[in-house]
């Protein structure tokens, strides 16, 4: 049995590099892809293969695809799109660039990707495309618009991408995980600082509460996984013959995923606010 391939997109930290490294110690065949130089020398002495790519930038997605496909001879049998980062902030602080640069990463340089792999796999007529979305993907949360569009986005988009491969033999799965271990926090909070102007926004008695919650050590919950727990939705995807469409991972995306179903709009808003403390939790 030839072994597979799988391309895991965000490696440098996380999901995407406990997810990787879990998958080459499964027998998988694992191309981790970062941006940063000094995260790519790390996985390579990880014992991982390396590509470098940058979802803001087509060409950088556009070379990575080609090279990938190079490495394993079009043979490529999986896709796990999960490089991504949060942008906090009111949606009226939100400038075109910022919501712009956020759905390059989270969906548009997914996208290509994903939208450049699919010839092979067609021709191969096999393959596993999983999406790493969010809980933030099923409900919205205050300050959290930029993530939330971009997430719900994907979802659309992932909904209608497996309708249209039917019969492909290409199966696209959603992994919906909430609150995990990981470094996404910090890096939201390096944006929040870097792109909005709290101190002259009309949300700034919230925003301190929220940069609080930011600069929080560990979890913020008691709900919060290790990056294992998606690991193991993951070598489902791509292992079962029948995957499942969504896999929900933490108890938050399943109690909301429920909720929003049996209540009504303003019942699921009041229960949105309190439980994101107006942007504190």
């Amino acid at each position: 049995m030839n072994q597979k391939t799988v391309l895991v997109t965000g490696c440098s930290t996380g999901i995407g590099r406990c997810v990787a490294l879990g998958l080459k110690t499964r027998g998988y065949r694992v191309l981790a892809t970062a941006r940063k130089p000094a995260d790519l020398d790390d996985l390579r002495d990880q014992g991982l293969e390396t590509l470098s790519l940058e979802l803001t930038d087509p060409a950088s997605v556009r070379y990575a695809a080609e090279d990938a496909l190079k490495r394993c001879d079009n043979r490529l049998y999986g896709l796990f799109n999960n490089g991504a980062y949060g942008q906090p902030g009111a949606v009226e602080d939100l400038s075109w660039e910022v919501l712009e640069r956020q759905l390059q990463t989270n969906l548009l340089g997914w996208h290509e990707l994903t939208r450049l792999l699919i010839p092979s796999m067609r021709a191969n007529g096999e393959g596993r495309i999983i999406q790493n979305s969010s809980v933030l993907g099923l409900v919205a949360m205050p300050y959290r618009g930029a993530y939330n569009c971009s997430k719900y986005a994907l979802e659309g988009l992932t909904d209608t991408l497996r309708l249209e491969l039917y019969g492909s033999g290409i199966d696209v799965s959603l992994i919906e995980p909430g609150p995990i271990v990981s470094r996404f926090r910090d890096n939201a909070y390096a944006m929040f600082k870097a792109h909005i102007d709290a101190e002259h926004s009309v949300h700034r008695d919230n925003y301190r509460a929220m940069e609080a919650r930011l600069e929080q050590e560990g979890p913020t919950t008691a709900f919060t996984l290790p990056p294992e727990a998606v690991l193991k939705r993951v070598i489902h995807a791509l292992e079962s013959k029948r995957p499942k469409a969504r896999y929900p991972v933490t108890t938050p995306t399943y109690v909301f995923g429920l909720l929003r179903r049996l209540l009504g709009t303003r019942q699921m808003d009041w229960l949105l606010r309190k439980a994101s403390g107006d942007g504190s939790r």
